[in-house]
Order: structure tokens, then sequence, then C-alpha cells
């Protein structure tokens, strides 16, 4: 059964062969970073042309429970991961980066507001962008060195936005998403973990959204909806593969996307409904899954091994 209609994305089920494998063997004790990007379910940017961020407060948030069930999940397994933290949950809920915190993960910035980065100007995103890190850093003390844009919006015509992140104190990017897409992606980009060169000269190691090649396309095989369209066993022989390449991978989440029960967004467009809530009911069954199949720590952690960071001061 062939299925497209995401962002260009197609795979058939017929296209590979589901091999199973243990998990132990040398190429399945990488480590892998596991990511959590913390905002609610009414913030994402395929709902923005009907929820106004101005309304955002009248919304019953969802975001702290949903956190916490995927706190559980990893503490079973006694699993380190980097959550992104959107800045406006952070200041709306706290309690929530103080969890995280005190779980043992590694807090990174999301933002402030969720805007997509080209869709502000380089001092709207200066400004947003240190505030959200100053307030992150004050719930948890301690340094944020990570960034994931919203709507992985850094793309070739906010390329600038590397600058900013290096001018305020960030170590680490991880919004850059090597494919086609309708409102994001740079399909050349370097899809291993790397130190690239900004515009301005700076240097920023760089974990960009994994990918696998198949044929001359890049199949995005590491997270969220991407996980929720194809099945499972697809998901699992592409990572595995990439780790029998020696290639670590990050893998990304929303604490929405475990919440089958939250309130639909019917005035959104058919193709915004039919990407956020496909296979909602199925994704915490198959991230379990996913939690047992590989190894996972924090992004500082995984980048260490790599030695694109120092180790454990900043893990």
């Amino acid at each position: 059964m062939g299925m497209a209609g995401w962002g260009g994305v197609a795979v058939s089920e017929r296209c590979v062969k589901f091999a199973r494998y243990p998990k132990s063997g040398a190429a399945y004790l990488m480590k892998n970073a596991f990511t959590v990007d913390v905002e609610d379910y009414f913030q994402v940017e395929g709902f923005a042309q009907v929820v106004r961020r101005s309304s955002w407060d009248g919304f019953r948030t969802r975001v702290g429970a949903n956190t916490s069930l995927l706190l559980s999940m990893l503490s079973e397994r006694n699993i380190r991961a980097t959550f992104f933290v959107l800045g406006w949950v952070a200041r709306k809920h706290p309690e929530i980066v103080r969890e995280i915190a005190a779980a043992g993960h590694e807090i990174a910035s999301h933002g402030m507001s969720h805007r997509p980065i080209y869709a502000q100007t380089p001092a709207e995103f200066q400004r947003e962008t240190r505030d959200a890190k100053a307030l992150l850093e004050d719930l948890c003390q301690k340094p944020v060195i990570g960034y994931r844009a919203a709507t992985f919006s850094i793309t070739r015509r906010s390329l600038w936005a590397l600058d900013i992140l290096c001018e305020e104190g960030f170590r680490y990017d991880s919004s850059i998403f090597p494919i086609r897409h309708d409102r994001y992606g740079i399909p050349d980009a370097e899809p291993k973990p790397h130190v690239l060169t900004t515009p301005g000269g700076a240097r920023l190691v760089e974990f960009p959204i994994s990918v696998m090649r198949y044929g001359r396309a890049n199949i995005p095989v590491a997270g969220g909806g991407y996980f929720r369209l194809f099945p499972y066993g697809f998901t699992r022989w592409a990572l595995r593969r990439l780790n029998r390449q020696q290639r670590e991978f990050v893998f990304y989440v929303h604490p929405w996307e475990i919440d089958p029960e939250q309130p639909r967004i019917r005035a959104a467009s058919a193709a915004s409904r039919f990407r956020h809530y496909l296979n909602l009911h199925r994704c915490a069954q198959r991230l379990g899954r996913l939690l047992d199949d590989f190894e996972f720590d924090t992004m500082s952690a995984v980048l260490a091994q790599r030695e694109l960071l120092p180790g454990p001061a900043t893990a």
C-alpha cells in the first residue's frame, strides 16, 4: 500500500523488507539522541491560520500531563533525553521545566513564540531567543546550550539566524532538516552531525534531523508526524540501517503526539488535520517499542561522543 501526502514524501511498504534484529550488537549499542519538542497541541504551525497566538491563553493546556507521561516512559528505561522547551510553555508552566531538570534531562530552547524564524526580523528573533534562553536558565539553573527552531525553520532564507545563535551563547543547533517540504528543509544539507560555518564566519555544531538516503531522495525517518505515518517496522529498519552505517540519529517527538484525546481543531485545513491527527492512538505504543529497540541519551552526550562538544560538563 503506497503512502504519500507529507511534504512530498512517499514510500511503499513493499520497497523494503523489514528484518528483525536483536537489540544487542555493536551497531545497536550506539547512543542516539532522544529529543522532545515541548509545546502544546494548539501551538503547531499547521493550525496557525485558525488559532492565533493571541488566543493561546484561552486554551486549557495539556502539555504538562503529556510531558509527565513521557518522563515516566523514559524513567522506566533509565534514558536521559533533551527537551527543547518552548518559552511560552516555560513561562506559563515553570513547573514543567523544573520537573524535566529534576529528572536529570537536558533543557534546550525551542524559542519563545513558535513563530517560524523566516517570519521574524533578525531583531525580533534575537530578542525572542535571548528572552527564552534566560527564562530556561533561570528555571533549570544550568546553561542552555542547545536550540531547535519552531517548524525547523532555519532554511536558506533564514541562515542569518545561525550567527545570532552563536552570539547568544548556543553551542549546538538542531533545526536543519535535509529534505524538501512545504514549510522547511534544506535538501542538500549535510545529514550527519558536524561543525558548520555560519554566514558571519562563526562555528556552530549542527545535529540535523536524521534522514535515510533512498535512491535520489532523503526519507525523513526520525520522528514527529513521519513516525506516525510510516509503519513502525519501516522506522526501525531505517534507523538500524543508520546505526549500522555508524551514524547516530536524532529522534524527536511532541507531547501532544501521545495524546489521542486532545480537542480537535476542526477549522484547520484537511491537510493540517491529516498531518496532526494521523495515528495519534498508536504513537505511545510505538514509542515504547522504539525506546526498547535502541540506545538513547541527550543531544549533548551524543555530540560529546562524536567529540563535537566537550564531555560531561555539558551533558
